[in-house]
């Protein structure tokens, strides 16, 4: 089975995914290291020097990919990875996958996403608004409809350590 994790920036996804993988002895992928290793640049250069259709044609690329060698592997979506339809149908066209939603509130992943300092050098702000908490609320607002739409189950991750989501992951399995 394919375990896909999906959920904002700030949710857990890599964190989470890398001790789960550990604890079903499952491989791991996470799709935007791999988009940055194929591009040979962080996420943020991307979004500056060839836009965020290229990056995310980028992203389309590397699911599409990840499906096709994957098998019993728990993959970290990036956070708009499933806004696109096209990766959402891929995912659902693949034999044997479910997808977990990750949420968390959003002034719990602003925080997460503010103490991270490896985020701000390589990840763009998403709007005018600059990665702020007025950013956060209004991109989950809007895509939070689309990762339930996308999920096969969801745990709120706000008040959970990686390792306490982890145990309830595996008891959801």
């Amino acid at each position: 089975m394919i375990l896909l994790l999906t959920g904002y920036r700030g949710s857990g996804k890599t964190t989470i995914g890398q001790k789960l993988a550990d604890r079903l002895w499952r491989s791991f992928i996470d799709l935007d290291v791999r988009i940055v290793a194929k591009a040979g640049k962080s996420i943020r250069e991307i979004f500056e020097q060839d836009g965020e259709p290229r990056f995310r044609d980028l992203e389309t690329q590397a699911l599409h990919e990840v499906l096709q060698i994957a098998d019993d592997t728990i993959i970290a979506l990036g956070g708009g990875a499933v806004v696109r339809d096209q990766n959402r149908e891929m995912i659902k066209a693949a034999p044997s996958t479910k997808t977990i939603y990750l949420r968390c509130d959003p002034e719990v992943l602003h925080q997460r996403i503010a103490a991270d300092a490896a985020t701000a050098a390589a990840r763009p702000a998403l709007t005018a608004l600059g990665g702020t908490i007025e950013e956060v609320e209004a991109k989950l607002a809007e895509r939070e409809p689309i990762y339930r739409a996308a999920m096969d189950h969801e745990i709120d991750v706000t008040n959970l350590t990686p390792d306490e989501a982890v145990v309830y992951i595996v008891r959801m399995l």
